[in-house]
C-alpha cells in the first residue's frame, strides 16, 4: 500500500505540470495570433501593396516566362509585361471614365430625384400606417443635409487616406517587377530551406500554389469580363437607366466571392427604387440578379475558375469577414488565393496535414450536391416512375 501511495503522490504532481505545460503553450499560440493580427492591421498600409504584388506577379509570370523562353533578357521581358499590364489597366480606367461619366454629371439631379421618391414614398407609407406626414418631407430633409455635412467633415480624412492607398499601390509595379525577377533566388532559397531531404516536396509544393494562383485568378478576371456584358444586357432589356455603368459597377463586386453578386446587385436595385422610384422595376432587377446568381455559381464559376481553390466554404466565408475586418477590401479580395496557398502548403508539412484536411472540400463528397448524382437520382426516379406505370 505504502509504494502505490508513493506512485499516487508521485502522478499528481506529474499531472498538474502537464496542465501547467499545456495551459503555457495555448497562452502563448494566443498571443501569437494576437500580435500577428494586430501586425496586420497595424502595417496594412505596407503589407498589402505587397501582398498585391506577390498575386499579381504570380498572374503575370507565365507571360513573362513565355517571353524569357523566345530569348528576351528576364529584365527587358519583365518591363514589357509590367508595361503592358500599366497599359491595359490606363485604357478599362479611360473606357470607364467615359461610361461612368454621365451618371457623376447628372448625380446631383439623380440625388434630388431619389430624396424627392424617398420623401413621396415615406408619406405614402405614413398615411397608410396612420402616422403624421406633415413634418416627413422636412425631417428626410433635414437627415440627408446632416449626412451630407457629415460626409463633408470626413472629407479630409478620406483624402488623406486615399492619397496613402494611392502612393503605397504606385509602389505595385515595383513588387511585381521584384517577385518576378528575383523569383529564382527565393525558389533557391526555399529549397535551400526545406534541405536535401524535402526538395521535391517544396517544387511540388511551389508548383501547385503557382498553378492555383494563376488558375483562380485568370478564372476570376474572365467572369467578371463575362459579367460585365450580362448585367449590361440584363439591365438594358428591363429598362434600367444607365444599364452600362450600373451592370459594370455590380460586375466589378464579383471579386468578393459568395458576397459579390448580392452586393453587386443592390446597386441598380437602389437605383430602380429610389431614383426611377418603380417598385415594379426594382422586383424585376431582383429577378434579373437572382438569375445572373445562378449562371455565374452553377455555370461560370464551375466551369472557368472550377475547383482550383479547393477551399470548404465555411472558411472562405469566416476569412472573407475576418479580412474585411483587418484589411478592408483589398483583404477581401486577398484573401482566397492566400487561404488556397496556406491549404497546399499545410498539404506538404505533415504534422499540419489535418489542417489542411480541415480547410479543404475533402471527405463531405458523400454530402455535397453533384450533377452527376442529380443525374443518378433522376434517372432512379423516372425508372420507378416506369416500373409503376
Amino acid at each position: 500500500m505504502k509504494g502505490y501511495e508513493d506512485m499516487e503522490e508521485k502522478k499528481f504532481p506529474l499531472q498538474a505540470e502537464k496542465r501547467y505545460l499545456l495551459f503555457k503553450r495555448t497562452a502563448f499560440v494566443f498571443l501569437a495570433i494576437f500580435l500577428f493580427i494586430y501586425g496586420l492591421i497595424a502595417l496594412r498600409n505596407f503589407l498589402y501593396p505587397i501582398a498585391f504584388g506577390f498575386v499579381l506577379a504570380y498572374l503575370v509570370y507565365p507571360l513573362s516566362s513565355w517571353f524569357e523562353s523566345k530569348g528576351i533578357p528576364r529584365i527587358l521581358a519583365n518591363f514589357i509585361v509590367i508595361l503592358g499590364t500599366l497599359a491595359l489597366m490606363a485604357g478599362l480606367i479611360i473606357a470607364a471614365y467615359h461610361i461612368i461619366t454621365p451618371v457623376a454629371i447628372d448625380f446631383s439631379g439623380l440625388a434630388d430625384k431619389a430624396i424627392e421618391n424617398l420623401t413621396e414614398m415615406s408619406v405614402i407609407a405614413g398615411q397608410y400606417l396612420g402616422i403624421e406626414t406633415s413634418n416627413i418631407a422636412e425631417a428626410i430633409s433635414r437627415q440627408v443635409g446632416s449626412a451630407f455635412e457629415a460626409g463633408g467633415e470626413q472629407l479630409g480624412n478620406v483624402f488623406a487616406a486615399t492619397t496613402n492607398t494611392i502612393v503605397a499601390f504606385g509602389l505595385l509595379p515595383v513588387y511585381i517587377f521584384l517577385f518576378l525577377y528575383y523569383r529564382t533566388k527565393f525558389m533557391y532559397f526555399l529549397l535551400n530551406l526545406a534541405g536535401r531531404s524535402r526538395r521535391r516536396e517544396m517544387v511540388i509544393m511551389l508548383r501547385e500554389i503557382a498553378t492555383v494562383m494563376v488558375r483562380y485568378l485568370g478564372g476570376v478576371l474572365i467572369v467578371v469580363f463575362i459579367l460585365f456584358f450580362i448585367n449590361s444586357i440584363g439591365l438594358w432589356i428591363i429598362g434600367v437607366p444607365f444599364a452600362i455603368p450600373l451592370g459594370i459597377t455590380a460586375a466589378l463586386f464579383n471579386f468578393i466571392p459568395y458576397f459579390g453578386t448580392l452586393l453587386g446587385g443592390l446597386v441598380p436595385l437602389t437605383f430602380a427604387f429610389l431614383v426611377e422610384g418603380s417598385p415594379v422595376l426594382a422586383f424585376k432587377v431582383v429577378l434579373l440578379f437572382i438569375v445572373i446568381q445562378f449562371i455565374e455559381n452553377n455555370i461560370l464559376t464551375p466551369n472557368i475558375v472550377g475547383g482550383n481553390v479547393n477551399i470548404n466554404p465555411f472558411f472562405i466565408i469566416t476569412g472573407l469577414v475576418a479580412a474585411g475586418m483587418i484589411w478592408g477590401i483589398p483583404g477581401m479580395l486577398l484573401i482566397v488565393p492566400f487561404l488556397a496557398s496556406v491549404r497546399i502548403i499545410f498539404k506538404h508539412v505533415d504534422f499540419m496535414s489535418p489542417y489542411a484536411f480541415l480547410l479543404g472540400e475533402e471527405g463531405m463528397e458523400k454530402h455535397s450536391i453533384q450533377l452527376s448524382k442529380v443525374k443518378r437520382i433522376t434517372k432512379r426516379f423516372k425508372e420507378r416512375i416506369k416500373n409503376l406505370n
